[in-house]
């Protein structure tokens, strides 16, 4: 049985180096080609192709895994446009023309798009719309903590666990955001869905989700302790994508949750 090729866009950053190491020990695997905007310090195998050239990254790939950045993302979508290939996309914090471009690729194309490639965290998203449903007249409050370096906030998780929440509900996500409380606001509204973002340090990812009520309260949380819980996720979305129909699929398709 032959090997599936694999390329990676985002191969210099921490997912990057985690997912390089992930794809080689994995004897279904090949990693066939890496997309590079800076210096790549991780090691690879000596016929992985090297390239900065999108069009090459897909040429050279049965599946791309993204873990880059939203102008990156756009970049390999409006490539595959041209040339479809199943790509699986973790990365987060994309616009609306970044969100539609991701509609239209998967129309064209089988696309497994997740905020969190983690196994837990497919499960947990589950977990959240049968608690906020269940539960209608508790509170939702919503944090997330990641390192340092993480460029945006709330987390694409965090906003996704709040989209499950007020889906729930029957709740427009967007209209119910808090993100942020200061001075004299006033008490808080019933519908009013906060997710809150702390930084700082090393921390990998934990997301809280918390059901208050009046004499009891319910909090359902997550922590991830090791990157590759997100590298491997997405490896396992690959494998799965690939006997796939056009489409626009979540780590729960993949993993049948």
């Amino acid at each position: 049985m032959s090997k599936i090729n694999v390329g990676i866009l985002g191969s210099t950053g921490r997912m990057g180096a985690h997912l390089i190491k992930n794809v080689v020990e994995d004897e279904a695997l090949n990693l066939s080609v890496v997309h590079v905007y800076d210096e790549l310090k991780t090691p690879i195998p000596k016929e992985t192709l090297v390239t900065n050239d999108i069009n090459k990254l897909l040429e050279s790939a049965d599946v791309v895994i993204d873990f880059s950045a939203p102008v990156a993302t756009e970049a390999l979508l409006e490539a595959a446009l041209k040339n479809p290939k199943p790509l699986v996309i973790a990365t987060t914090g994309f616009n609306k023309h970044q969100q539609n471009l991701l509609q239209k690729a998967s129309e064209v194309m089988p696309v497994l798009y997740s905020t969190n490639m983690s196994v837990g965290i497919a499960l947990l998203k589950q977990l959240v719309f049968e608690v906020s449903q269940k539960l209608k007249d508790f509170d939702i409050e919503i944090v997330e903590m990641h390192h340092r370096h993480k460029v945006d906030a709330p987390s694409g998780t965090a906003l996704t666990l709040g989209e499950f929440a007020a889906k729930a509900r029957g709740l427009d996500l967007e209209k119910v955001r808090v993100s942020g409380r200061d001075g004299q606001i006033g008490p808080r509204s019933k519908d009013e869905i906060a997710i809150m973002a702390l930084r700082g340090g090393d921390i990998v990812g934990r997301h809280t989700v918390g059901f208050y009520n009046d004499g009891e309260y319910i909090e359902l949380s997550h922590t991830a302790t090791s990157r590759e819980t997100f590298s491997k996720g997405a490896i396992r979305g690959a494998k799965w994508l690939i006997h796939q129909k056009p489409g626009l699929y979540t780590i729960n398709d993949a993993i049948g949750i």
